[in-house]
């Protein structure tokens, strides 16, 4: 069962936990008030993220890894982790190519199961329809030899594929992306063997946050050894990536997760951390080894909106992001979105907005939920970041002048840069 319980302020908790602990992402998009449940104006909606802009199709299939080294803290007599990725790719647009799923089969189900439950209208959305623009077990796009890879890890509580805007357009401009679920801690994972490992953790405290993100690094230090080993990636997929150039990224806790593999692997050449903090507890000072420590090789912060103290969310008014910054020694970009917030950075981004333009949501819950993608408009926002992040990987993993990212853009006057 997924909480849906409304989390505590971001003063009191690390930001990186209780936006995405509360609910798996898509859920929180679309849960609405029983007041506000009663009708619909429209058909049902199948959430599609919004298409790519790069040259190439996109592809996308799925792995099964399985570390028999270990199992999971918060799962007695677990022996083996279980770990599904998502591999995102550029692919050939063929006539017998077919749309591939939004979510898997469990997600959908949690996600429907969760909206009935929050009085959203039988009927209202048609998980089990919605589409990715990936194309499923495509073939890969010819003239691709040499991708750079890039890992992405999900916010607490969420799913490999509710980032699926971010991780398209990289793979729609030439990169492998390699999305991880966490078992345990997403809120639903699909097995080939048809079981199904389910949310887990048992609080929301500081040394289950702890946990999490040691488990994470490990999840992501596996992954990495299974691309370099030569376990991870079909051959069609292993024959053309260039599995010593790799990027990282992660929305919330998946961005702290990004330092602390960066920490400790200098296998991943560049990170970016969407919104999250880097700490464990910012109030309490419960600082990461990371948050300390910095990282020596490239890294941005995107930012969004205000926090719990009404103050934004960038490295001049926050301790550890002001920490990790200076003691970062690699080249440091930091950019700002203030009418964002921080599902901006997710698939909410686009969304909620889809789903009230559809259904003509109102009322006081329904706007508490806006408020975790602030009034930005949608288009725009992901139009920003989407080209923020793509410059950054371009500049870092391709060796590409990228003048994006040396200062202000009037193209993209929503994004501050942080110097």
């Amino acid at each position: 069962m997924v909480d849906t319980n409304p989390a505590p302020s971001p003063s009191a908790f690390r930001r990186g936990f209780i936006h995405s602990a509360a609910a798996l992402v898509l859920v929180a998009s679309f849960c609405v008030p029983a007041a506000h449940a009663a009708v619909t104006t429209g058909d049902p909606l199948a959430p599609s993220p919004p298409e790519p802009t790069g040259p190439y199709a996109v592809g996308r299939t799925e792995a099964h890894l399985v570390d028999t080294s270990r199992g999971h803290p918060w799962v007695e007599g677990e022996t083996e982790r279980d770990l599904m990725v998502g591999l995102w790719y550029p692919a050939e647009d063929t006539p017998a190519a077919e749309p591939a799923p939004y979510v898997s089969p469990s997600v959908g189900d949690v996600l429907t199961g969760s909206l009935y439950g929050a009085g959203v209208p039988r009927g209202a959305v048609d998980a089990a329809s919605a589409t990715a623009n990936a194309l499923q077990d495509a073939p890969v796009a010819e003239g691709t030899e040499d991708m750079p890879v890039v890992l992405y890890s999900h916010g607490f509580g969420g799913s490999r594929y509710t980032n699926a805007a971010n991780l398209e357009e990289l793979a729609s401009h030439g990169y492998l992306v390699v999305a991880m679920d966490h078992p345990y801690e997403s809120a639903a994972v699909d097995l080939p063997d048809g079981r199904v490992l389910r949310q887990s953790y048992p609080d929301r405290e500081t040394p289950t946050y702890r946990e999490a993100i040691d488990t994470r690094t490990l999840d992501s230090r596996f992954v990495l050894d299974a691309l370099e080993e030569g376990d991870l990636l079909p051959p069609y997929l292993d024959e053309v990536t260039d599995i010593d150039t790799v990027g990282m990224f992660g929305h919330s806790a998946g961005g702290l997760t990004t330092g602390e593999v960066m920490l400790v692997d200098d296998r991943v050449a560049a990170g970016a951390n969407l919104d999250g903090s880097m700490a464990y507890h910012v109030g309490d000072e419960a600082w990461a080894d990371v948050t300390t420590q910095g990282v020596d090789r490239p890294f941005a912060y995107f930012g969004a909106g205000l926090t719990g103290a009404d103050l934004p969310h960038h490295s001049r008014h926050h301790p550890d992001l002001e920490l990790f910054r200076s003691a970062s020694t690699g080249p440091f970009f930091e950019v700002y979105m203030a009418d964002g917030e921080h599902n901006s950075y997710s698939d909410d981004q686009w969304a909620l907005p889809a789903l009230e333009a559809r259904h003509g949501l109102s009322g006081r819950s329904w706007e508490g939920r806006l408020e975790n993608i602030g009034p930005i408009d949608p288009e725009t926002s992901i139009a920003a970041q989407r080209a923020y992040l793509l410059a950054f990987f371009d500049a870092h993993l391709r060796g590409t002048e990228e003048p994006l990212l040396s200062g202000p853009s009037a193209e993209f006057p929503e994004m501050e840069v942080i110097d």
